[in-house]
């Protein structure tokens, strides 16, 4: 095996939570791809840094490092044009180039004051510290105060995924009647929050719900095998 992917754990190696990484493990999976994965944690920078990077993930794909999810993506697709595409063609990452800014803002940065203060004890105490300064600086608020708000702000997030909901009342997944690297982009937020927080986001009877637990199974249910909670 020559691929290795560096990707953000907590204090149990075995729970990958990253929505970035999750992104890139679902598009390995989708090629068909095996990689190595190597756990990494906040204050671990020094591991990656002879990459040229700061975050996870870092794939190293023989003696190449690729990082950032998105053009980890792209290098797949490009690098193994004979495995299942992830995009379906241009046409298809052209769209996914906006479902990621999307799932960045919209799925990312809805979730993040949800399950913030959940991730935090997840973490080392040398993480912790690390988490707290800086997601609280980002925040504006500790990360108390985020929780204590997340009744409220759940229905705020619910009711931002109305477009994702519609498409998916017309087709079973983003990509159509079979998933792509559009939903991988979107899942990965879904199961950053499943591998660290018990609040529940999604009611059972949303179409969002029934795509997530399709994507759950995806590749011999990849995902609901990683530990997580049941919400």
């Amino acid at each position: 095996m020559t691929r290795k992917l560096y990707e953000l754990v907590g204090t149990d190696d075995a729970r990958p939570f990253s929505p970035y990484c999750w992104r890139t493990r679902l598009a390995l999976a989708h090629k068909g791809l095996d990689a190595q994965t190597i756990p990494w944690r906040f204050t671990d920078k020094a591991a990656i840094a002879p990459h040229g990077s700061e975050k996870v993930p870092v794939l190293l794909d023989g003696d190449k490092a690729v990082v950032d999810s998105w053009v980890i993506a792209n290098h797949l697709e490009d690098a193994y044009p004979d495995r299942p595409s992830l995009f379906g063609g241009d046409g298809g990452r052209a769209m996914a180039r906006m479902i990621n800014g999307w799932g960045d803002v919209a799925i990312v940065g809805g979730l993040f004051p949800l399950i913030v203060a959940d991730i935090h004890g997840h973490l080392s105490p040398d993480d912790q510290a690390y988490f707290r300064s800086t997601r609280e600086a980002r925040l504006g608020r500790t990360l108390e105060e985020a929780a204590a708000t997340r009744d409220k702000g759940v229905e705020v997030f619910r009711k931002s995924l109305d477009p994702l909901r519609l498409t998916l009342r017309a087709q079973p997944f983003i990509g159509g009647d079979a998933p792509n690297y559009a939903d991988y982009i979107v899942f990965g937020g879904f199961q950053w929050a499943r591998a660290t927080s018990p609040f529940r986001l999604l009611k059972e009877e949303d179409a969002v719900y029934a795509w997530r637990e399709r994507l759950l199974d995806a590749f011999g249910g990849l995902a609901r095998k990683s530990p997580g909670y049941a919400v």
